[in-house]
């Protein structure tokens, strides 16, 4: 492509992220909860959690309106919800902890990079721009082969520091929250370490969301943004996701449920 094709293409772009973007940021991006109704939201999941028994939940928002998402998915970040004794200032309780691959705010982090992060289910709720979200509840057995690959070095281990909003599963280029959450999955259910393992059963068993992209996002996005790296990616763009992740745990007997949980009031 020469420099005079290159510039109408770029103008020819939205200005807007590409609709084929996912979403790991960090709470504080979305306006649509106020503090009080994101905590409450939280409250209500972990009182609804609790009663089905959920020890450790996997719990999917949508960071972006869902009219600007690719067709077939309906929710962007996910994360661990861990039920365990959490330590205050004054003294010890029982709560919901959230785990998160978190991507970088431009700041303290390259956009291009993510971290692991700790908070909580108001943080969690803040992020979202819709009034649900999807819960994966793992069966008990997989709850306990999660919380045991979460409390090793297995969980910081399987990070991928590169940040690719379309990162693929089946490769270890790049990663996004939903493929994190996928690996440490794969992780407990075939009781691993290896990421070599790792990927070679994925590339079996599991069956990836298809971004649909025409080919000029394909070409150019990379170029506005390096988020949007596709140089792990042969063939159709693909990667993990809740509309993915769910069926997958539902077909090889790793989950007890999976549901959307609707805001209270």
């Amino acid at each position: 492509m020469n420099r005079r094709s290159l510039l109408l293409a770029l103008a020819a772009l939205p200005a807007a992220e590409p609709a084929l973007a996912q979403d790991s940021s960090a709470a504080g991006s979305a306006k649509h909860l106020t503090p009080p109704q994101a905590a409450a939201f939280g409250k209500a999941l972990e009182k609804d959690l609790a009663t089905r028994g959920g020890r450790v939940a996997m719990v999917f928002r949508s960071g972006r309106a869902r009219r600007s998402m690719p067709e077939g998915l309906s929710y962007t970040h996910g994360a661990f919800w861990v039920y365990r004794d959490i330590k205050t200032d004054g003294g010890q309780l029982k709560g919901y902890a959230v785990y998160n691959l978190y991507q970088g705010d431009g700041k303290a982090l390259p956009k291009d990079r993510s971290s692991l992060v700790q908070d909580w289910p108001t943080n969690f709720m803040q992020g979202s721009v819709e009034d649900d979200v999807a819960v994966i509840l793992p069966t008990p057995e997989m709850q306990r082969r999660l919380l045991a690959v979460i409390d090793s070095p297995t969980y910081a281990a399987m990070h991928i520091p590169s940040y690719g909003l379309v990162a693929n599963p089946f490769e270890s280029r790049h990663q996004n929250c939903n493929t994190f959450v996928l690996d440490i999955v794969a992780c407990a259910a075939w009781q691993t370490n290896d990421p070599d393992q790792v990927r070679v059963n994925l590339r079996k068993w599991f069956k990836p969301s298809v971004i649909k992209v025409d080919p000029l996002t394909r070409l150019i996005g990379p170029m506005l943004d390096g988020r949007l790296a596709v140089d792990d990616q042969d063939g159709p763009i693909v990667t993990a996701a809740y509309e993915s992740i769910a069926p997958f745990m539902a077909d090889n007997a790793l989950s007890a449920t999976s549901y959307s949980f609707q805001r209270p009031g």
